[in-house]
């Protein structure tokens, strides 16, 4: 199985750690996020690993990995990241944000889920990992729903009541060909989207137009570092077990 890690914007929430470095280059507990990430998925057993790059590209070569440049990357968002990265999408690959660090047995959870075109983790103990976030953990949360069998059927929407919230979803897919044809079918009868929707607008976007879409459930064990205090708390967690530096399988 391949994987696909999407780096290409700056991460200007993260202010003066990313003035001169991309985001996934600014360091946990004494890595850089993307070494998190690509410990997690070598663990899994996937060596195939692709960085989309774009701001400060030149700093995301030589990790042992290839890489795709995403031109666009000022003006354009994750979406169309994957898009410059589908051509190498060409079975089952695992598609992950940049800005996440998670254990490799999330990875492998994802890479041993039932055959769908398009799945994705979410994190069921979710409010744990928000509450320590935010002081209100529904002004970041958003609507996130499943049904028994697994089948996601809403996404990326504001909620107002947490017990509404089956999880959220964490930045970590798992798509093959017949999902990236959906996507680029969508993409192009709606141009004018192309570089503005963001990933969850377009997975809602999916669902709406049919498409199933499937969770595997996780709990815990990855944290998503958006702003500078998430990484405060993922050093805390770190320090306090509930995030461990991934290793080999």
């Amino acid at each position: 199985m391949k994987a696909i890690i999407l780096a290409a914007g700056r991460g200007s929430r993260m202010q003066e750690m990313t003035s001169r470095q991309p985001k996934c280059l600014v360091k946990l507990a004494g890595h850089p996020l993307l070494e998190w990430q690509l410990a997690a998925l070598r663990g899994a057993g996937i060596s195939d690993i692709t960085i989309v790059t774009g701001y400060q590209a030149e700093q995301l070569t030589g990790h042992g990995t290839k890489t795709v440049h995403n031109s666009e990357w000022a003006s354009s968002n994750m979406v169309v990241s994957l898009l410059h990265a589908a051509p190498l999408i060409t079975g089952p690959t695992i598609i992950g944000y940049s800005d996440i660090v998670y254990d490799a047995m999330i990875v492998r959870d994802l890479m041993d889920a039932k055959h769908c075109p398009l799945s994705l983790t979410y994190d069921r103990d979710w409010l744990n990992l928000w509450q320590r976030r935010f002081d209100d953990p529904l002004q970041d949360a958003e609507s996130f729903t499943i049904t028994p069998d697994g089948r996601v059927t809403k996404i990326g929407q504001r909620e107002s009541v947490a017990d509404k919230i089956h999880g959220q979803y964490m930045g970590l897919l798992k798509i093959d060909q017949t999902a990236m044809g959906w996507i680029k079918n969508f993409i192009d009868a709606n141009p004018t989207l192309r570089n503005r929707l963001d990933m969850t607008a377009l997975l809602s976007a999916m669902i709406a137009n049919g498409h199933p879409i499937h969770g595997v459930p996780i709990s815990g064990g990855w944290c998503e570092i958006d702003h500078s205090s998430d990484l405060v708390v993922a050093e805390k967690m770190v320090e306090e077990g509930l995030l461990c530096y991934p290793s080999k399988a």
